[in-house]
């Protein structure tokens, strides 16, 4: 005769791994973890390779795809989350082609902004890998209805942002330089909407929006990318048990994690976890 339980087992809690060249998409695997606090979660920030947007595009989809495979081998994860608009662009196909496995990337929410967009002058803030992608070119073509896009690339903005979570003085001046392009006049209009097209801008919102020339709305994707991870995974069962420890942060650099880093890890309930 079977032997009877007591209690119904639940299954595993699905593991998330959530990629980025380097600590912007800390601000998508925040939003997630909102949607799914009972998941298993890894981040795994490419700081070996940082930044995308300085690489040459074979070489860092060839980064990419081989990256991804040990990471799968390496975590088994149920869902591979890629917070970064650079990768995203370049290598979401041929990832999905080669991985038998569900991914999410990041793209420039053009379409949302454009669709929100009074004034019909909208900008989009991103790298300038990102910018000049024709990933981005097309969305604009499909979704700007009608409006006028501004395309800003910018140089420094998403090493300023990593050198804000690890509390070192950033300059206003330098920032305000780099998104002094996304704010257009075209007669009475303005630019009244700015797509954030890197995962480490948002790191840097409350700073954008005081050095603003005027208010604008900042469209970041990291909720919409949450929705889709929730779409996948399912969301969380009423009697979901939440983990006990913290989720880890790999560095593929193998570099610890300075103190400053550490505790602005943890204000996103990360422990940095150089082993791999």
């Amino acid at each position: 005769m079977p032997k009877r339980t007591s209690a119904i087992e639940r299954p595993p809690a699905p593991l998330v791994l959530v990629f980025d060249s380097g600590l912007g998409g800390l601000t998508v695997f925040r939003e997630i973890v909102k949607a799914r606090p009972d998941a298993s979660y890894v981040y795994v920030a490419d700081d070996a390779f940082f930044p995308y947007g300085q690489r040459a595009e074979a070489e860092l989809v060839e980064r990419l795809l081989t990256l991804t495979g040990e990471l799968i081998a390496a975590h088994h994860p149920d869902l591979f989350v890629i917070a970064c608009n650079t990768a995203s662009t370049i290598a979401l196909p041929q990832l999905r082609a080669r991985y038998a496995l569900a991914f999410v990337g990041t793209v420039p929410a053009i379409k949302p902004a454009c669709s929100g967009s009074r004034t019909m002058l909208v900008s989009v803030l991103g790298t300038r890998a990102t910018v000049k992608r024709e990933y981005t070119q097309a969305l604009i073509r499909d979704y700007a209805q009608g409006c006028a896009v501004t395309l800003v690339g910018s140089a420094r903005l998403a090493d300023l942002a990593e050198r804000a979570l690890r509390y070192e003085t950033i300059d206003d001046d330098l920032v305000r330089a780099e998104i002094a392009p996304c704010f257009q006049e075209t007669g009475a209009r303005r630019t009244d909407t700015i797509v954030l097209a890197c995962t480490h801008y948002p790191l840097l919102i409350e700073r954008l929006r005081r050095l603003a020339p005027w208010p604008v709305a900042w469209v970041d994707p990291a909720p919409a990318i949450a929705r889709r991870v929730i779409d996948l995974i399912g969301p969380p069962s009423p009697d979901a048990r939440m983990p006990t420890s913290p989720a880890r942060a790999i560095f593929t650099s193998g570099h610890p994690a300075p103190p400053a880093l550490a505790t602005g890890l943890a204000a996103f309930g990360l422990a940095p976890d150089v082993q791999g």
